[in-house]
């Protein structure tokens, strides 16, 4: 199997500290979707900053190898729960995190995604209602979907479609986030949305059929490492750690930051250049085959973060491939322990 060079700069690791002073009271926070690969990113950056988290996951595409490190921590309860039915917590602020964002999974179960979307939100909506608490909406760049413009700001409408394959992605978060600014304005909750652009990092699953965990993987294989049409479709990637940064400074900010807000790194890069410096990050031997464009692929994803830049001090700042390099020794070691195991 093919090794990963050392990075020289290297990504700094979260160090998780807890409350030592037990008379401070802690926000009681409740991120849905927390066993996922962001979600549980960003537990882990909640227990820092001295907050009581409860995670909530239904586990579909959630895991709990991705939290079972918090599970002995004071400060952290999980709850195996779906959010499409009702639930009654006690909270201060709430994190939508819920629902599959990778295609192979949404789409194998389309109408469940969709109603994941729309009445998971609704009902995390109700629950900051009746407590009076903060609710932070992750939404996607999907919300623009094949975009025209280049690039995307949060005042771009999108230009998307309801009877395609993405559509129950696409479109019940663009239903997500008109209840979330309806519910503001018709009850005076406080709410916040950001965008979230192609993230990437350790605790993706190696099966999730995103570009750069099919690329790595492949990579690390020696496999032929497929791209679907011309390859010259670009994307925006930023790194776990970078993104999870953004949404604890929206969580931070004042209540008149509503949002929607980008949050993504405007680097732009082709899938073939991707498929490219993974090759040579590994070492691999892959060669790159070209196979049938996906339906409904997007041609271009580039945010425009001069809002995160302005209203809440926000950049990414891992080199891409840096970020590549945690990310390919992650998925070395899964591969590894997988191979052992067999």
């Amino acid at each position: 199997m093919a090794r990963a060079k050392k990075s020289e700069k290297g990504i700094t690791e979260n160090i998780l500290q807890f409350p030592s002073n037990k008379s401070k009271k802690l926000k009681k926070i409740l991120v849905a979707g927390g066993a996922g690969f962001l979600g549980s990113h960003l537990c882990e950056s909640l227990l820092a900053a001295d907050n009581d988290v409860i995670c909530v996951d239904d586990l579909s595409t959630g895991r709990i190898e991705n939290i079972k490190h918090l599970f002995d921590l004071p400060n952290f309860t999980f709850r195996r729960h779906d959010v499409r039915s009702p639930l009654n917590v006690r909270v201060d602020v709430i994190f939508n995190f819920a629902g599959p964002a990778s295609s192979p999974a949404y789409q194998a179960d389309p109408v469940g995604t969709l109603f994941t979307n729309i009445v998971g939100a609704r009902n995390l909506l109700e629950l900051a209602r009746r407590r009076d608490a903060t609710i932070i909406q992750a939404s996607t760049s999907e919300v623009y979907g094949d975009s025209r413009v280049s690039p995307q700001r949060e005042d771009h409408l999108g230009d998307v479609g309801t009877t395609g394959p993405r559509a129950c992605h696409n479109e019940g978060t663009r239903c997500a986030e008109a209840q979330f600014f309806d519910f503001h304005r018709l009850y005076g909750l406080k709410v916040k949305v950001a965008r979230i652009f192609n993230t990437y990092g350790p605790r993706m699953r190696p099966d999730d059929g995103r570009v750069i965990s099919n690329f790595i993987v492949q990579a690390l294989r020696n496999a032929p490492i497929t791209i679907y049409g011309s390859g010259l479709q670009t994307r925006s990637f930023c790194y776990v750690d970078d993104l999870v940064g953004g949404f604890m400074k929206l969580f931070n900010s004042s209540p008149d930051v509503i949002g929607p807000i980008n949050l993504g790194n405007p680097t732009e890069l082709t899938m073939i250049d991707l498929a490219h410096r993974i090759i040579r990050l590994t070492n691999s031997k892959s060669p790159v085959v070209h196979m049938l464009a996906a339906v409904d692929d997007t041609k271009q994803r580039r945010p425009d973060i001069s809002r995160a830049a302005g209203q809440l001090g926000w950049r990414p700042h891992v080199d891409i491939d840096d970020g590549l390099l945690a990310t390919i020794d992650h998925f070395d070691g899964v591969l590894r322990h997988a191979a052992a195991n067999n």
